[in-house]
């Protein structure tokens, strides 16, 4: 980029035959305005080619002035000294400005009347590819925005006075203020430079910069401004978009930026739109669009390929992805938030001046480090109010912003996409979330919402879009938790006082003053309370009786005396963990719960009252140590997920579960006492019965079309499971280690089916192969016999593994490397568990040959090991033996239930993204293992695989 401390401000390119007339007159004004100008004196002595002080004067000048006459094209020199000014153009940024003295701008871009003739010798002299070169810069120069002589009255004085004030313009573009503490900028720059591709393709690109409000959206586009606007033929920047209601004002200021001319001044928008398609048609320019939030704001401005030149760049910033969706832009860029590191680091500098705090202050840089959560707004405000405050005032401050009133300024700043929100029932869902559901399942949440009229598939996609909410890989929502705060100072500051008339409560001290006060009302929508001491907290229903309009009730470890009736009727969301009451009493009446948790509770029995629950989705009974038996399902028709896991007194689930034709989960996992599962509904994807110790029967599985996970690890008096293989078409994951009393027919049954036709990973009890399947040493290779065919779909791998410790667990990774083709594909770690001491365990799975592309005559290796996380002992699993399935006539459709890596040996891996059908056991071992980079964890799984495989 060139800057003030070049060596020239101007660089003057011209044929001898203009020295002493137009060419001087150009000179000595630009000398009299004080420019700095370089112009060759050695005109006599010019040689064929140009000279190194020569290019060192073209690289060292902020613009070159060209001065094209009839004459210019016969110069070799001249035409070698305007090839390198535009490599200068292309590679620095240098400005160019063409003047047309007394020739046509046709035939200097398309060398014809005096250039056809000086180009006709010049075929005849020199290569063709150095003529060329002279062609396209010649082009490319006569198509750039300058000034042409030949349209003038002939008053040459007139005419410099023109374009030397046209040069001053073009060298005084002030650079725009970035930052006063420029921390990681520069890396974010880079990365979307890489996008806009400046000086590279010649079409127009447009791309988007977004981002929750104080990620710093605005300073990166300055600094791109910086960067790349001497290298267009026109710039602009316009400034917080948003707050131009008339936007009349943003086309006139787009207009006469790029145009350069204060005379420019339309007076309606339809006006504006099409003198910006009209007049930049042809201009090549760079156009910063700063905070849209609106389509029109896209219409106005013409946003759009057509509207702008050749090589021109676009760079929008919003909040809201769906604006740069709705205009199709090339990229879209989200910007991250900075890390420990760079917060640190700004947040330093503005609280101390320096890159690094004093040691007395690094506990509460830390803190509020974390308290900002990377954005650069929040550091800088917070860095800059705490400035020369002590250690014990920046707790102070910190407390209160965590506790009850977020910082105001930054406050300030985010309420801004709050308040972009158009749609009511958006800005509900939006302080739901901010209230009550962060880190709740999304689909779950979505139910709730559906069920209170909120259409929440739109409106949670408008709030991702707006960078107000995220999902995590486990399909949670979540949010930022200074987007969290904002949204309950929002609902805080509609009745600061009044803790009765909040239509949110979530603070604990808030909820209990309202419940010991009995001082509820109809503004009532939604409470939380997770009460955390030992003693719990004892109320009475009658807290309730005025909150006719709650749709929400959360809590946790509270004792209610009274009844039930004065619980609101309009509940959609009803969660009583921990409940004191043995029974479901009989006034309780919610037709409009649509999600009912009562875990950990001394419920006993579950009786239905005389309201049908056809509105219930989601039912958790799960813990409820005395609950003996299921409900009865006939009242409660509609679930979709049904959770009784670690009821150790559940012995019967009641036989109308059957009718649930709605239900897709169905956890019965820890129930000690469960000796029999009835009939289940068809339409079934996950069951999860893990550690039922008594468990002796199953339904048949013939009909259960729709199976897509089945857990039954540590089921020791199961022993076998009528029709399960005919559910494999859907399946993807069976566990049953430990299920140690399977008949020696069910597990052949299994594991040959398996083999062929499994969709996933088979975890069963066992010490060797199936028939069919050839041992693999991991020392050596294996050649693929003959028969193995390029039509064959995949490869069908079986492990054997077993611990000298019982209750381990790690990660099993695999990988196969095809010699002769140099291909490999690799499966992500997949949690393994051993149950008892020295008991040996099978894993099935499939491999895509899609990668891999293994034929007959390749030469394989096969590789598997135990990836530790962290343990200094030698309590894991480990790999016994591998066995490889080659018999091609069996191999059937490509399996995909695997997230997989395949590359030439230079690729990172992919982690396996989907964990809806893990233990929590399991997916704590995944988090384990997303905190470690995908590079890392390759180089890692790679020593401890190369020991097996080279």
């Amino acid at each position: 980029m060139y800057t003030p401390c070049s060596k020239y401000d101007v660089f003057l390119s011209f044929r001898g035959e203009t020295r002493k007339g137009i060419t001087d007159h150009l000179y000595c004004t630009l000398k009299d305005n004080k420019f700095n100008v370089f112009l060759d004196e050695d005109e006599l002595t010019r040689g064929d080619a140009i000279t190194e002080k020569l290019k060192q004067a073209i690289e060292g000048s902020r613009l070159a002035a060209i001065m094209f006459s009839k004459g210019y094209a016969e110069s070799r020199w001249c035409l070698e000294e305007l090839v390198e000014i535009m490599k200068c153009r292309r590679t620095l940024g240098q400005l160019v400005f063409p003047i047309f003295y007394d020739v046509d701008p046709s035939d200097v871009r398309h060398q014809t009347g005096s250039f056809a003739t000086a180009f006709k010798k010049h075929k005849q002299k020199f290569n063709e590819g150095v003529v060329r070169s002279w062609r396209n810069a010649l082009n490319t120069a006569a198509g750039l925005s300058g000034e042409d002589f030949r349209v003038t009255d002939g008053h040459e004085g007139t005419f410099i006075r023109k374009v030397v004030g046209q040069i001053a313009r073009k060298l005084k573009k002030a650079c725009l203020n970035v930052a006063r503490n420029p921390v990681g900028i520069d890396s974010r720059v880079q990365e979307i430079s890489n996008y806009l591709d400046v000086g590279g393709s010649n079409d127009v690109r447009i791309i988007g910069i977004w981002g929750m409000g104080g990620l710093g959206k605005t300073t990166i586009a300055k600094a791109i401004f910086n960067q790349y606007q001497h290298m267009f033929d026109g710039t602009c920047f316009l400034r917080n978009v948003r707050e131009d209601k008339k936007l009349v004002d943003s086309q006139n200021i787009l207009l006469s930026n790029i145009l350069r001319s204060g005379n420019i001044k339309v007076s309606t928008v339809d006006e504006g739109t099409e003198e910006i398609k009209t007049r930049l048609g042809n201009v090549r320019v760079l156009v910063i669009i700063d905070d849209i939030d609106c389509v029109a704001h896209i219409n106005t401005l013409a946003i759009k390929r057509g509207s702008f030149g050749p090589g021109s760049r676009i760079v929008i910033t919003t909040r809201d992805e769906h604006l740069l969706q709705t205009l199709e832009v090339d990229k879209i860029c989200s910007l991250p938030a900075m890390n420990k590191d760079e917060a640190l680091e700004l947040l330093s500098r503005c609280a101390f001046r320096k890159n690094y705090p004093n040691e007395e202050y690094l506990g509460v840089s830390r803190e509020a480090v974390d308290y900002c959560g990377g954005l650069p707004l929040a550091l800088e405000a917070v860095g800059s109010y705490l400035r020369t405050k002590t250690t014990r005032e920046w707790t102070s401050a910190l407390n209160k912003w965590k506790r009850s009133q977020p910082c105001q300024e930054i406050h300030k700043i985010l309420k801004v996409s709050y308040d972009g929100l158009t749609d009511g029932q958006v800005k509900d869902i939006f302080l739901d979330i901010s209230c009550f559901f962060i880190g709740m399942n999304k689909d779950r949440v979505m139910a709730i919402m559906d069920g209170c009229d909120c259409n929440p598939a739109i409106g949670i996609r408008e709030l991702h879009e707006r960078c107000l909410v995220t999902v995590d890989l486990e399909g949670n929502l979540m949010m930022h938790h200074l987007i969290r705060d904002t949204g309950r100072e929002i609902v805080r500051a509609k009745s600061p006082k009044k803790l009765g008339s909040r239509c949110r409560l979530w603070d604990h001290e808030d909820v209990k003053h309202v419940l010991r006060k009995q001082c509820g009302t109809e503004e009532n929508e939604g409470i939380a309370l997770d009460f955390p001491e030992a003693d719990k907290l004892s109320f009475s229903t009658e807290a309730f009786r005025n909150m006719r309009n709650l749709r929400l009730l959360k809590i946790k470890g509270v004792n209610f005396t009274g009844h039930c009736k004065h619980l609101s009727e309009e509940l959609r969301w009803l969660s009583l963990s921990e409940f004191s009451l043995q029974a479901i009493p009989e006034d309780f009446n919610q037709p409009n719960a649509v999600d009912i948790d009562l875990s950990c509770s001394n419920i006993q029995v579950w009786k239905n009252s005389n309201v049908s629950l056809e509105k219930l989705m989601f039912l958790n009974l799960g813990y409820c140590d005395h609950l003996k038996e299921s409900p009865d399902f006939t009242r409660i028709p509609n679930i979709e997920r049904l959770i009784l896991e670690a009821c150790k007194s559940l012995s019967k689930i009641h036989h109308s579960v059957v009718q649930l034709k709605n239900l897709k989960y169905l956890s019965v996992a820890n129930c000690k006492n469960l000796q029999e599962i009835p009939d289940l509904p068809t339409n079934l994807e996950i069951l999860k019965a893990d550690e039922c110790i008594a468990l002796e029967k199953m339904p048949n599985f013939s009909e259960m079309s729709s199976m897509v996970e089945l857990h039954l690890n540590h089921s020791p008096k199961l022993t076998e499971i009528l029709g399960l293989h005919k559910s494999f078409n859907t399946m993807r994951r069976i566990r049953m280690e430990g299920c140690t009393n399977l008949t020696a027919a069910f597990k052949k049954t299994i594991l040959q089916e398996w083999s062929v036709s499994g969709n996933g990973d088979l975890f069963l009890p066992g010490n060797d192969f199936p028939s069919g399947f050839t041992s693999v040493d991991p020392m050596g290779e294996i050649v693929v016999p003959q028969c193995f065919g390029y039509d064959a779909k995949a490869l069908t791998l079986c492990i054997i593994y077993s611990s000298d410790d019982s209750q381990s667990g790690d990660s099993l990774c695999i990988r196969v490397a095809n010699r002769t083709k140099h291909t490999e594909f690799f499966i992500s770690p997949m949690y393994a568990t051993v149950i008892n001491r020295h008991e040996s365990y099978i894993w099935l799975g499939h491999l895509s040959n899609n990668e891999l592309k293994v034929n007959g005559g390749d030469k394989i290796k096969v590789g598997a090991h135990f990836l530790e996380h962290g343990s200094t002992d030698d309590i894991h699993p480990r790999v016994q033996k591998i066995g490889v399935y080659l018999e091609q006539e069996k191999l059937v459709n490509e399996l995909a239930n695997f997230i997989t890596h395949s590359s030439e040996y230079d690729k990172d891996v992919n982690l396996m993204q989907d964990h809806s059908g893990l233990s929590s056991e399991e997916n704590r071992s995944r988090k384990r293992l997303r905190s470690i980079p995908g590079l890392k964890e390759m180089q890692e799984i790679d020593a401890l695989i190369n020991s097996c495989m080279d």
